[in-house]
């Protein structure tokens, strides 16, 4: 029993020492997408609001379930490049969680760019949000934001989208 039990109890340290990398935060495919912004390019600009749930409320205010949510960055033009200039997720309280890169990445026309929350970074809670700032060609539409939040445990799933909304 002795001899069990030791190299059990070392596998139970070594495995409770890890933790999990959080893999929206690899900023090497930012550095990719790195825009290069002439200031004197004309470029229309705004901003978008975008909620999140990584975590929702179940039975009751104590208990809830943990989310994973894909955040899709879309350039719904066929034609325009077009450019996010910064993209802030905050928390239930308003607090700025992280920025997810320093300067202007692009979005190539009819491309997709997502970010992933993953299912154990609850930092945000019930209420997380991202601000998106954006330019485009003057002509070209607007991003399209949208996230998909999902969840299973044991054989109930539980899936929902947000869409964002242009601040004004």
């Amino acid at each position: 029993m002795k001899n069990t039990f030791l190299p059990i109890l070392v596998l139970l340290m070594v495995s409770c020492g890890k933790t999990k990398e959080v893999s929206s935060l690899n900023k090497v495919n930012w550095q990719k997408r790195e825009a290069r912004v002439n200031p004197g390019d004309s470029l229309a600009s705004g901003m978008s609001y975008l909620s999140i749930y990584s975590e929702i409320y179940s039975l009751d205010e104590h208990e809830t379930h943990d989310l994973t949510a894909t955040v899709s960055l879309r350039n719904i033009n066929p034609q325009d490049t077009i450019y996010i200039n910064s993209a802030a997720y905050y928390n239930t309280h308003g607090a700025r969680i992280r920025s997810y890169f320093d300067k202007p990445i692009f979005i190539a026309p009819l491309e997709t760019v997502e970010i992933i929350i993953d299912k154990v970074d609850k930092e945000g809670g019930t209420g997380a949000n991202f601000l998106f700032d954006w330019s485009t060609p003057l002509q070209a539409a607007q991003p399209h934001f949208e996230a998909v939040m999902i969840s299973t445990s044991g054989q109930q799933g539980i899936s929902f989208t947000t869409q964002g909304v242009k601040v004004e």
